[in-house]
């Protein structure tokens, strides 16, 4: 198949890229300016998925469309917000798709979404999906929880943590529970789905196998980078409601509000995805172990 992807360059992109290239399909990537280093048998169509009439003429001739796009924190002055990007390009993307004929699309949307969320991260892509939903293509949805990989953002910062201060600042009690999945598997079910008409008009919720509290999380990260303890600083819930909003606004400040409600609303999921897509997903400590380890 040849597969339209939005999204495609950055982290999880690069690995559903090499997955889709090794089953043998063709890739037409959505870039802002071409360049190097994506690798044979992908095609580049310059464009911007927030403006449809760029990129719309290089979706005829594929056959699926997979949107990937999406931001974790808004940029308002840059114009990287959640409805212009969770919303706006979703809708872009369905549209093209159309207009190319293009029945199947594949959506990266996020554990935990759904229409009263708690964090606008999670209702705009909420609202994403909605689109999917009422499109009239032949969809599957994922929502994956956190994605670890050896280019991730989040375990790579908890891990640069670890390295440069003598005690890890945490959120509350810490006991809060998430259950990150590796970004080979995330990668592994967007082109296995492809090949599966079963999964046309599903969401899926991807976990990895290991149920862990926050503590324990960066207990493994530590053990990873070669450390016996990790030195934990539990910052009281109600003081950080009260600082992050005064402080979310500087870009150089790791934290906004959104983040901070969806890392304590924990992020985890009942593995149900197993029973369609029939394979074990790699394990938390094992998988970070091959990219942090000294």
């Amino acid at each position: 198949m040849k597969i339209f992807l939005t999204g495609g360059t950055g982290f999880v992109g690069g690995h559903l890229r090499r997955e889709l290239l090794k089953r043998g399909h063709e890739v037409r990537l959505l870039v802002h300016k071409r360049g190097d280093g994506f690798g044979e048998g992908v095609e580049q169509v310059e464009g911007d998925v927030t403006r449809p009439e760029t990129f719309a003429a290089g979706v005829n001739g594929c056959d699926a469309t997979i949107n990937l796009v999406g931001i974790i924190r808004e940029f308002p002055d840059r114009g990287a917000t959640f409805e212009r990007l969770h919303v706006e390009a979703t809708g872009n993307v369905i549209a093209a798709a159309r207009g190319a004929g293009i029945k199947r699309h594949l959506q990266m949307s996020a554990l935990g979404t759904r229409p009263n969320a708690v964090s606008a991260y999670h209702r705009t892509k909420f609202r994403a999906e909605e689109l999917v939903r009422g499109s009239g293509l032949d969809w599957t949805i994922f929502r994956p929880s956190i994605v670890f990989g050896p280019k991730d953002a989040f375990v790579n910062m908890l891990a640069g943590y670890i390295r440069s201060y003598p005690a890890v600042p945490v959120i509350g009690d810490g006991k809060y529970r998430l259950q990150p999945v590796s970004a080979d598997d995330v990668a592994r079910c967007f082109a296995m789905a492809l090949e599966m008409p079963q999964t046309i008009g599903q969401t899926f919720e991807l976990c990895g196998p290991d149920r862990l509290p926050y503590n324990e999380m960066l207990d493994i990260i530590g053990r990873a980078l070669g450390r016996e303890h990790v030195a934990k600083l539990h910052n009281p819930l109600p003081l950080m409601k009260l600082v992050v909003p005064l402080l979310q606004g500087f870009s150089s400040f790791p934290l906004t509000m959104d983040q901070l409600l969806m890392l304590v609303e924990e992020n985890i999921c009942d593995g149900s995805w197993r029973e369609t897509f029939r394979f074990e997903p790699e394990p938390f400590a094992e998988g970070i172990g091959k990219y942090l380890r000294p």
